[in-house]
């Protein structure tokens, strides 16, 4: 696979590189590479009459106390696996690549018009 949106059961959202575990052709888990779980804080405000969404990302590494960095899912924990937005992708690989200078729990913003 490979850099996608996890749900879990717990109700975690977590991005990470995502590789199958295949065992005579069964999918018997996932293997998230660099996980981290994505939060995300909205405030909606008005300006010129427009509504516009404001989004807060921030990122921390899943299980934060564990020296590994691949960690094996059972397939019964995920609730789905999808394809994250350009931006939050691109901000997740800033992250992983070292180009993110910042702590690990960031705040990213970026603006869209709200759809509803």
């Amino acid at each position: 696979m490979s850099i996608k949106l996890a749900v879990l059961k717990s109700g975690e959202d977590i991005i990470a590189n995502v590789k199958e575990l295949i065992v005579e052709e069964n999918i018997v888990g996932y293997l998230f590479d660099n996980p981290h779980v994505v939060t995300c804080q909205s405030d909606i405000f008005t300006e010129n009459e427009e509504n516009q969404e404001q989004i807060n990302i921030s990122f921390r590494p899943w299980l934060i106390l564990s020296k590994d960095t691949q960690i094996p899912i059972r397939p019964d924990w995920l609730v789905t696996i999808v394809e994250p937005v350009d931006t939050l992708k691109n901000m997740y690989e800033e992250k992983v690549n070292g180009q993110d200078d910042q702590s690990d729990s960031t705040d990213e913003q970026s603006n869209s018009d709200q759809s509803d």
